[in-house]
């Protein structure tokens, strides 16, 4: 079976990797590998072309390839919440919290990313066309390998961009080397408290295989949350992960960008959690309509959330 994720050196669709390279899917019966593909629409669109079995990205970009939500499963949550971070070039000197700082800037975003950042500068009383924010993703190199945060933060150290916002594996990079300063920590509370709510990791998989392959769904669920615990109970297991697909650099933080997340690995999907996001995706015109939690979302494993 095929797993696949729009950014590999990342911690935001981590657990979904782990579970394959920890062995957890092998465990639980599922012969399985992983592609990138990037960006994350095509992603769905492999998997709605049954050229893959589930995918480990962000769930509110699934309408793109399943229209209004229809043909698609959420199994469970790669971690809780949204996972983005906005990143400016360290020598603007932006204070955390200042937003308001991306007027007039070139800021670097992933396609169906950057339609949060709009969002969430509207709520912020920010046009990007009246206020000159440029928004569009720096050009990502030939090598697989090289994640679009890693990418945005080279961008930014060569000038082709003022800032971006991305997943943590980026930000961290970002900071960690005195390339840029952390404006906003959407997952940590920074920003409108809607902002949250805009999206989660989440692994998903076609309706169809679902119904007409209920164990193997639930061999995929039950992996991710064999996954989950092992990384709580240990996280630096993740470095060995990483290093298999990460490069050096990216690979000797992983474990501690993971350590930080585990208060948000929890595979339950509240429906408080999948109305906000289906919320965030019909102000942006993703969708119509908002999907129907029961219809949406595989409740009949709900109980291999908490075991």
């Amino acid at each position: 079976m095929k797993v696949v994720i729009p950014d590999l050196v990342s911690n935001s669709y981590f657990p979904a990797i782990a579970a394959v390279e920890m062995g957890f899917f092998k465990e639980e019966g599922l012969d399985a590998e992983l592609e990138l593909i990037y960006p994350v629409g095509k992603c769905y669109e492999a998997l709605r072309d049954g050229k893959a079995d589930f995918v480990g990205g962000s769930s509110h970009s699934a309408p793109t390839a399943f229209p209004e939500w229809n043909g698609v499963k959420f199994l469970g949550a790669l971690a809780q919440h949204t996972y983005w971070f906005l990143i400016m070039r360290k020598d603007l000197n932006v204070k955390r919290g200042d937003v308001a700082a991306v007027k007039g800037m070139r800021i670097g975003a992933a396609p169906l990313i950057d339609i949060g950042l709009i969002e969430m500068l509207k709520e912020y009383g920010i046009d990007p066309k009246r206020d000159g924010v440029q928004i569009a993703p720096p050009p990502m190199p030939a090598q697989a390998s090289v994640s679009f945060g890693v990418n945005a933060a080279k961008a930014m150290e060569e000038g082709k961009i003022d800032g971006f916002w991305a997943n943590g594996m980026g930000a961290e990079v970002a900071v960690k080397r005195g390339l840029g300063t952390m404006v906003l920590d959407a997952r940590r509370g920074d920003g409108p408290a809607s902002l949250r709510g805009y999206t989660f990791g989440v692994l998903a998989s076609r309706a169809d295989l679902v119904e007409k392959e209920p164990e193997k769904a639930a061999a995929a669920v039950r992996a991710l949350v064999k996954t989950q615990k092992a990384l709580k109970a240990d996280p630096k297991r993740a470095t060995k992960v990483g290093e298999k697909w990460f490069p050096q650099y990216e690979a000797s933080l992983i474990a501690e960008l993971v350590e930080r997340d585990l208060p948000f690995y929890d595979p339950a999907i509240s429906k408080a959690s999948f109305d906000s996001m289906c919320k965030f995706d019909q102000a942006v015109g993703l969708t119509k309509g908002v999907g129907k939690y029961e219809d949406v979302v595989a409740t009949q494993f709900s109980d291999l959330w908490k075991a």
